[in-house]
């Protein structure tokens, strides 16, 4: 009963794109180092920001 949606999908990391684009930066190009390798905080290159709940 409505756990699977249909249309409007919004995955978490769509959810973690979001926020970072409220806190004013950009998903894509944000990353770090950890150990001497390169880290991104959002994984999933298809990431999107969800502008219909920011309208």
């Amino acid at each position: 009963f409505g756990h699977h949606a249909v249309k409007d999908v919004v995955n978490h990391y769509d959810y973690h794109a979001t926020l970072l684009h409220l806190f004013g930066l950009d998903a894509k190009q944000l990353s770090y180092r950890r150990n001497g390798t390169e880290q991104v905080l959002v994984e999933n290159p298809q990431a999107r920001v969800v502008s219909e709940i920011l309208a």
